[in-house]
C-alpha cells in the first residue's frame, strides 16, 4: 500500500484545504504585487513580456546546465569543474 493509503482520510482532507488556503494567499500577493506594478506605470504588456522573456531564459538556462551535466559525465569530472573551462561563474 502507498503512504497515502495508510493515512486517515481527513488528515488528507485537511492537508489540501492548507494547500489550498496557501495558494489563495500567494495568488493574493501576486494580484497585489502587480497592482502595485501597474500605480508605478507599468502596463500589463510591459509584465506579460517580461514574464515571457524570463520563462525563455529559464528554460535556456535549464538545457545549458542539462548539457554542462552531460558533458561532465561523458569526461568523469563534476558540473563545477567545467566553469571555468567555459567562463562561468558558480552563481551563473
Amino acid at each position: 500500500p502507498s503512504p497515502r493509503s495508510c493515512q486517515p482520510a481527513g488528515a488528507s482532507e485537511e492537508a489540501l484545504r492548507r494547500e489550498i488556503q496557501e495558494l489563495k494567499q500567494k495568488d493574493l500577493a501576486l494580484d497585489q504585487e502587480i497592482a502595485q506594478l501597474l500605480s508605478e506605470g507599468y502596463s500589463l504588456e510591459e509584465l506579460e513580456k517580461h514574464i515571457s522573456l524570463l520563462h525563455e531564459y529559464n528554460d535556456i538556462k535549464d538545457a545549458g546546465q542539462m548539457l554542462l551535466g552531460k558533458l561532465a559525465v561523458m569526461r568523469g569530472v563534476t558540473t563545477k569543474q567545467l566553469y571555468p573551462e567555459y567562463d562561468l561563474e558558480l552563481s551563473d
